[in-house]
């Protein structure tokens, strides 16, 4: 059973930085996409950032430049490295597992969730 539990969140100002971590844990890899995704207020989810088993990125236009995606295959945990945060940027982030990459920061397949954690960007 693939597990995933999310940390790192929390309330920042505007032009602040957080990181996020995501713990995996009942699997072992093989092709496999990695993601996070959010979803603000009254909002839908989107995704954000992506990496695959070739190392390879993608990210939705609204974070390049200021988010970096990450994974540590010892530690089993993925990152999303948030710099230059905006109000915009206020919602629950989740980590997701999927089978293959996705344009704008998503993969295809998504087939577990993370609970989610709350980032709180204040103007």
């Amino acid at each position: 059973q693939v597990q995933l539990v999310e940390s790192g969140g929390g309330s920042v100002q505007a032009g602040g930085s957080l990181r996020l971590s995501c713990r995996a844990s009942g699997y072992t890899y093989s092709n496999y996409c990695m993601a996070w995704f959010r979803r603000a207020p009254g909002g839908e989810r989107e995704g954000v950032a992506s990496i695959d088993n070739t190392g390879s990125t993608s990210y939705a236009d609204s974070v390049k430049g200021r988010f970096t995606v990450s994974l540590d295959n010892a530690e089993n945990t993925l990152y999303l490295e948030m710099n230059s945060l905006q109000p915009v940027d206020t919602a629950m982030y989740y980590c997701a597992r999927g089978h293959t990459m996705a344009g704008g920061g998503t993969c295809f397949g998504v087939f577990r969730w993370g609970q989610g954690t709350q980032v709180t960007v204040s103007s």
